[in-house]
Parts: structure tokens; C-alpha cells; sequence
């Protein structure tokens, strides 16, 4: 068999058998399996109404895409890792997860090599569709560690440094850069404070894959010195089914990110905790599980979290996601000075975990607009994501513009 074929075969037979594992979908995806991957930015998609009424109101200077992941195999010396259960046909669903992330990421025909550098270029691609002035914040993704603050490699699903994100971010003017380290590690302190000095925006944990429990009170010195930096974390909250890890579940409770916001962390929720159950630890140890956005929405309207708690909006447009959680987050007005924008990228560019149709059906998008969001998305999945949030509306109420002009949150540093 020709190799470009036998990749493609390989590419259907792998997603075919693992699809269910990519949003949990069982349905014909109404735009197909795979991201065209369209590069062409025409005219007539950038001037298209939908987009002009998108940016009504918006300073696209203010605009930071406040979560986006930095993929690749590190082919060009960027110290990435990919767990090679990613990679084997033995384990079908992670082979087929790895699959759609690099297709969405249009890095899927790359030639060895160039994979790095090819991932760098779509996204580049991408932001000339954008509005000039806009910004993505490309996170770096920490390895999975023991309890003893030992990195585990084999339980690890993917690792990018953060030297790679801060060297992608010092080279392109639209892009910054948020570091991940884990508050485990021997050389925390020092790792945070290095970043800092070095420009990173934020510090993104993801606490069931990278075996951090939040709550913990190891994280104590790590928070405080976040909180003097007047650093925020974005941690994932709720539950997590796409990438390799400790899998531990549990850790990404929100109510343990108590821990932080107590020692004056700044804390983003990602994704407003929107997928998943939790335990209600408020009424005990073995207390009632609970949707986790019911936990998170508890914290929200705290008074002693506001100003430190928030929620980041990236992925709640998902099939999975899709649920009451985003009528609320559309009509709580109290909570919108407290959210903020984020793609996912590369998610957007997964076609079976999206669906335009079910906003349509679910009357939070007017039907007229499907087909012009289904045309953006074919070119542009980044600009699909931002589009289609600022054109969501749920009894007359749609999303803030503060919502996407997140640059200010991420500028702000404490000054003593």
C-alpha cells in the first residue's frame, strides 16, 4: 500500500474504532470527521456579517484568546514528549485522540520533522483571519508527578516546556505565553519565579492528569508566591476525559481550588467546570456527587471569591458541554465581568465534538446564521469559536464584550 494511503487508512480505521472516546459522540458529525483544514482566508469569509457583528464593540487590541495548547511531536528540538500510547494501535482510543488533535491542528500530513514548526504556521494562519491586535495565550503543559514530587514519564500523555512556549511567544508578536510547573517539584519557587521574570502571563495546571490536588497543603508556598507576583492560575476544573495522566479525577474538583483563592490567588476555573461530577466535600467526605459547574457556580457567587475567582469559557459550546450550564453562563450578567474568553485551540478544528445544528435546535442561535458559522469554521476554527460565542443568545441575553477583551486581566501585576 502507497504510504499516503496507508496513512489515511490508518487515520479512518483508528478514528472509526475510537470516536466515542473524542466527546463521547454517536452521531454522523454534521461537518464531517476531519478539519478540511481550508487555508485560504477569502474575502468573502472575512467580510462576512457574522463576523462584523462579532467584533461590534470589541477592541481586538483587548483581545486575548486566554487558552490555547501548543502541540507538536518536538521534531524540532522543543523538548515536547507525547506518551507513546498515543502513538500504538493497541490502545485504539488514544490513538484515535492523538489522530483528531493533529488533524484539528492541520499538522496530520506534516512530514517528519516539521511537525513543530507546521503547528506554529496554522496558527499563524489562523490569526491573519483574526482582527489585528488579537492574542493567543499558548500554554505550556507539565509532565504527570508522584506524591514525592517524582515526574512519571510513562503516566505522562503529553509534555511541552516552557521554554518552548516562551521562545514560540518571543518570536511572534501575537502570541504570549502561560507556563505550567508543578507545585511538587523541588524547584517550584524557583521555576515560577523564572517564568515570571521571563514573561509568562499565567501558570495552567491541569490537576487530574499532572497529579496535583490542589487543596494540598504542600501548595501553600507556591500560592503565596503567585499571589505576591499577583500571578493567576488557571486550573481545569471538573472532569477531564481527553489527555493521559495520573487520572485522578477527583482533583479536579472545584472546591479545592479553595486552597488558592484563600492564600489571594487569582484563580480561572477552565471551563467554568462544565463537564462531570463531583463530591460535594461542603457536606462531608462522602457527601453527595454533584455536577461539578453546581459546585463551581457556588463558589462563584461567594462573596469572598469575587475579585478572585473566574471561569474561562473555552470548550462550553462542545456537544458534551452543551447543556443548561451554557444558558446559565449567558444569562448570569453578574458573573460576565468575571469570565473570559478561550478557544481550546486546537479543539475548534475537532469537527465531531462541535455542532451548529444543536445550538440551532436548542433556539441559541438564529437558523440563518448556521451555514455562514458552518463556512468559518471549514476556514477557520479559531475564528468559529470566537464567532460563534458572540452570536449565542438565551432569552435575550448574550455574552459580554468584556468577556473577550481579556488583555488587562492577564497585564495586571502586583506593584509592592
Amino acid at each position: 500500500m502507497h504510504p499516503v494511503n496507508r496513512r489515511a487508512f490508518l487515520w479512518r480505521g483508528a478514528a472509526l474504532a475510537g470516536a466515542a472516546g473524542v466527546g463521547g459522540c454517536r452521531y454522523w458529525p454534521e461537518q464531517g470527521l476531519w478539519n478540511p483544514c481550508l487555508a485560504e482566508r477569502t474575502e468573502a469569509i472575512a467580510n462576512q456579517g457574522e463576523v462584523r457583528a462579532a467584533w461590534q464593540g470589541i477592541d481586538p487590541a483587548k483581545v486575548w484568546d486566554s487558552h490555547v495548547h501548543l502541540v507538536g511531536t518536538g521534531d524540532s528540538g522543543s523538548g515536547i514528549r507525547v506518551n507513546p500510547r498515543m502513538s500504538s494501535l493497541l490502545d485504539p482510543a488514544q490513538y484515535a485522540r492523538r489522530l483528531f488533535i493533529m488533524n484539528a491542528g492541520c499538522v496530520h500530513t506534516a512530514p517528519e520533522g516539521a511537525v513543530d514548526r507546521a503547528y506554529v504556521a496554522r496558527m499563524l494562519n489562523l490569526m491573519a483571519g483574526m482582527r489585528p491586535g488579537t492574542h493567543l495565550l499558548l500554554f505550556a503543559f507539565e509532565a504527570t508527578y508522584d506524591a514525592e514530587g517524582k515526574v512519571l514519564w510513562d503516566a505522562t500523555g503529553f509534555y511541552v516546556p516552557n521554554s518552548y512556549a516562551r521562545d514560540v511567544a518571543r518570536l511572534h508578536p501575537q502570541f504570549e505565553w502561560a507556563a505550567s510547573i508543578h507545585p511538587y517539584r523541588a524547584d517550584a519557587l524557583d521555576a515560577l519565579a523564572r517564568a515570571a521574570a521571563e514573561g509568562a502571563r499565567a501558570v495552567k495546571w491541569l490537576p487530574s492528569a499532572m497529579g496535583i490536588d490542589p487543596a494540598a497543603k504542600r501548595c501553600k508556598p507556591f500560592y503565596r508566591a503567585l499571589a505576591k507576583l499577583d500571578m493567576p492560575l488557571i486550573s481545569h476544573a471538573g472532569e477531564e476525559r481527553a489527555v493521559l495522566g495520573a487520572e485522578a479525577q477527583e482533583f479536579g474538583n472545584p472546591l479545592r481550588l479553595r486552597a488558592a483563592l484563600d492564600e489571594g490567588v487569582r484563580v480561572v476555573a477552565a471551563h467554568c467546570a462544565s463537564l462531570g461530577e463531583d463530591r460535594d466535600l461542603d457536606r462531608g467526605a462522602n457527601g453527595p456527587v454533584v455536577p461539578s459547574f453546581e459546585l463551581f457556580a457556588r463558589m462563584m457567587d461567594a462573596a469572598q471569591y469575587r475579585g478572585r475567582l473566574f471561569g474561562d469559557i473555552s470548550a462550553v459550546t462542545q456537544l458534551n458541554r452543551a447543556t443548561d450550564v451554557l444558558v446559565t453562563l449567558l444569562e448570569r450578567a453578574d458573573w460576565h465581568p468575571r469570565l473570559l474568553n478561550g478557544s481550546d485551540y486546537p479543539l475548534p478544528g475537532v469537527m465531531p465534538i462541535y455542532s451548529v445544528g444543536d445550538l440551532v435546535e436548542r433556539e441559541l442561535l438564529e437558523p440563518a446564521r448556521a451555514e455562514p458559522l458552518k463556512t468559518i469554521r471549514g476556514h477557520n476554527p479559531l475564528l468559529f469559536d470566537f464567532v460563534v460565542k458572540r452570536s449565542l443568545r438565551s432569552n435575550g441575553k448574550s455574552f459580554a464584550a468584556s468577556i473577550f477583551e481579556t488583555r488587562d486581566f492577564f497585564l495586571r501585576r502586583a506593584t509592592g
